[in-house]
């Protein structure tokens, strides 16, 4: 397509910075970019008409971290880097909280619950143990105590097979789509251009110059790339640390007699579910097939909504009536390591991915982290 001059010098004109990628990460990247430096020109861009790899696509959690998730990940990366990336994610959600109101982003701070069935070697003394250690290493980020065991509301929420109830007094509730939407119109608000419905195939480097060519035929000019396409960005750097990994997600009708408020997870977090008035939004069971999950394949499957349907029917809500009203799928971007990938990759060009499901909370603070080192390079 050839471009029209008044389009090379205003939309398409060289950029100080592109962004590749409108969701979460994306968005705060170019807030905290222009918060350093108002001066600088930053365009994103988006191979959607709105971004749809995880952001809008995910449960709408604000959590950091459920106690069999945190300890497990404790035994697999070590107990330090757990505490950093609860640290990016509880800063996040207060950076979120801070920046909107609860009202325009759908916030509700209903609490966090994990269940806790027969199947999981958590028996009470030790799982009272458990608890109070991790409380005990979490006050230093939370400076509040986060976990209490509370079995009296499985009976009071309606669970069945549920041995024990932990809740988190710290975590809620959010709408993605909307924060997405505040997001993208306050970093509208601050000069930033946002280009939707446009695909980078690849990149190079020309004359000290980044040049992307685009799948609409031009090419666009910056002096520093950004790739916020977590999973995604694999598909222009394959040597990246980072891989697709599908998560489903369901919503059922409307329940009127629906016990539970607040958001729940089970199983080390692989299995996740929240009310969303008063219907019931589960998500989740890629550990049911690990490589069938491991899709760039938006869809949803038999495999992974039936195990979703049995625990919803056989756990969440037994004996209840209901039916599924809807189903999706969303794309997250995951790796060896857990933590963010967070850092130059080339020169002048960097990566901002890998945020493992928790984008919701990691973005703020991964934002700021990175526009710092673009600024500074």
């Amino acid at each position: 397509m050839d471009l029209s001059i008044w389009e090379k010098e205003s939309f398409y004109a060289p950029a100080d910075v592109i962004i590749i990628g409108s969701g979460f990460v994306g968005l705060w990247s170019a807030y905290y970019l222009k918060k350093r430096n108002p001066r600088l020109s930053i365009t994103i861009v988006d191979r959607g008409i709105i971004p749809t790899g995880a952001s809008t696509r995910n449960a709408g959690f604000a959590c950091f971290g459920s106690v069999t998730e945190l300890i497990a990940d404790s035994e697999k990366i070590g107990e330090e880097n757990m505490l950093d990336i609860v640290r990016l994610r509880y800063q996040g959600l207060k950076k979120i909280r801070k920046t909107f109101r609860r009202t325009d982003i759908g916030y509700e701070e209903l609490g966090g619950y994990e269940l806790i069935t027969a199947e999981q070697p958590y028996e009470l003394d030790r799982l009272r143990s458990v608890i109070d250690a991790l409380n005990q290493k979490l006050r230093k980020i939370t400076h509040k105590k986060a976990f209490y065991l509370n079995d009296e509301g499985i009976k009071n929420f309606g669970f069945a097979s549920v041995q024990h109830l932990v809740e988190n007094r710290l975590e809620g509730q959010l709408h993605s789509g909307k924060l997405c939407l505040q997001l993208l119109q306050l970093v509208q608000s601050m000069g930033v251009q946002v280009l939707n419905n446009i695909e980078v195939k690849a990149f190079e480097k020309i004359n000290g110059k980044i040049e992307l060519d685009t799948a609409q035929g031009f090419r666009l000019t910056a002096e520093r790339l950004l790739f916020c396409t977590n999973a995604f960005a694999k598909q222009l750097m394959p040597l990246l640390d980072v891989e697709p990994a599908r998560g489903q997600v369901l919503v059922t009708s409307p329940i009127p007699s629906l016990k539970f408020r607040g958001t729940f997870h089970y199983d080390e977090g692989f299995y996740y579910f929240r009310n969303l008035g008063n219907r019931v939004l589960l998500g989740g069971a890629r550990n049911q097939a690990f490589e069938e999950e491991h899709s760039y394949n938006m869809t949803t499957t038999d495999r992974i909504q039936g195990a979703l349907e049995k625990f919803l029917r056989e756990v969440i809500l037994p004996g209840e009536n209901f039916t599924i009203d809807h189903r999706w799928s969303g794309i997250m971007g995951i790796g060896r390591e857990k933590k963010p990938i967070v850092q130059e990759l080339q020169e002048n060009i960097f990566g901002a991915l890998r945020m493992s499901g928790m984008g919701v909370a990691l973005a703020p603070e991964i934002g700021k982290i990175i526009a710092k080192k673009i600024t500074a390079s």
